[in-house]
């Protein structure tokens, strides 16, 4: 419903931002990765957000890239793994950890991160295999570069193209393709 936000950064309350849109102030809660890389306070912020609605609560959360939300997405997929558990497993692990941890089986990274048991750790492992690794956070991912990657990404994913073909459309764009030029290449290639 709401993908990304884009406004003046009004208040810093860790794990909370307070983002002003026009008049308009966002409660978004951020993982602890997300919140250090954010400008100081009346800066232009943009947020890429995922939106959760709960019987007693909606809530916003938000994330400086898009495969930070792409693996928060995956992670609440995941029975018992709630959107704060995600949000502390993005808070203490990069992407590109949690990838590497989860190629590699490794679930004594996963319960370095507060409120991760040994059990949870391990299913964690077992339902991300294949979902997250090479194509999320690793040297050679499919993890846009600069600004114009992502808005083409995003783009692709508004127009309805699952994250794994926006990013397989991406790798075949030039680095430096303009968003609308990139747009209109990705969306040939995808018509295929």
């Amino acid at each position: 419903m709401i993908g990304r936000l884009t406004g003046t950064l009004s208040d810093k309350n860790p794990p909370q931002v307070l983002v002003d849109c026009n008049g308009v102030g966002y409660e978004v809660d951020v993982p602890m990765s997300t919140f250090f890389n954010l400008p100081g306070l009346g800066e232009k912020v943009s947020l890429l957000t995922h939106f959760v609605v709960r019987e007693d609560a909606q809530i916003l959360y938000g994330f400086g890239s898009a495969s930070e939300r792409a693996a928060f997405r995956e992670l609440i997929k995941i029975s018992g793994v709630g959107p704060r558990t995600a949000l502390s497993v993005l808070s203490g692990m990069s992407v590109a950890d949690i990838a590497q941890a989860v190629t590699a089986q490794d679930a004594g990274r996963l319960v370095k991160v507060p409120g991760i048991g040994k059990k949870t750790a391990e299913r964690l492992l077992l339902e991300l295999k294949g979902k997250i690794g090479a194509d999320l956070g690793l040297p050679g991912g499919g993890t846009p570069v600069n600004d114009h990657q992502t808005d083409i990404l995003q783009a692709l994913v508004a127009l309805g193209y699952s994250d794994k073909e926006a990013q397989a459309a991406l790798k075949a764009l030039p680095k430096d393709a303009s968003v609308s030029e990139g747009i209109k290449q990705a969306l040939k290639a995808l018509a295929r």
